[in-house]
């Protein structure tokens, strides 16, 4: 996907010149069209969160990537209000905010080697092996899996 496609798709995109060179170094290595599809949907979606509240994505810190996940999370759902089911509250799924979260954490990452940065907002989980009980560390939004 040329990405002049995906300036013309997601118009924040072209406004950050970072977000662009990174979109375009992984097209560059080969990534699936869709795989870079989804990338710049969930980078050009906190981007324009960015942009609405002034935030510079640049300089953004752990608060501001939580109050993005905050709005990922209590946004309505686009099912509607009559779905009757268990889980058909308001806001994404919890994998849905996960993969939301992978752009926007490589996308710090790709500024961190860049030099722009010098620490992640974002954030990951860590396991440290060998450790009894303490050995994990949670990244910023807990991955949940259904129960049958």
């Amino acid at each position: 996907m040329p990405p002049v496609v995906i300036e013309e798709k997601w118009p924040v995109l072209g406004r950050h010149d970072q977000a662009i060179s990174w979109l375009r170094i992984w097209t560059d290595l080969g990534r699936a069209p869709r795989t870079i599809d989804a990338y710049a949907r969930g980078l050009a979606e906190y981007l324009d969160r960015c942009e609405r509240e002034g935030i510079d994505p640049v300089r953004a810190t752990r608060e501001h990537v939580a109050g993005h996940v905050r709005k990922l999370s209590t946004r309505p759902s686009h099912r509607g209000a009559n779905v009757v089911s268990i889980d058909s509250g308001s806001g994404l799924a919890n994998a849905t905010i996960q993969q939301r979260l992978v752009p926007v954490r490589l996308f710090y990452d790709f500024l961190i080697e860049e030099g722009i940065r010098e620490s992640n907002p974002v954030g990951r989980g860590r396991y440290t092996p060998g450790r009894r009980f303490g050995g994990h560390q949670r990244g910023l939004l807990p991955r949940l899996t259904k129960l049958p």
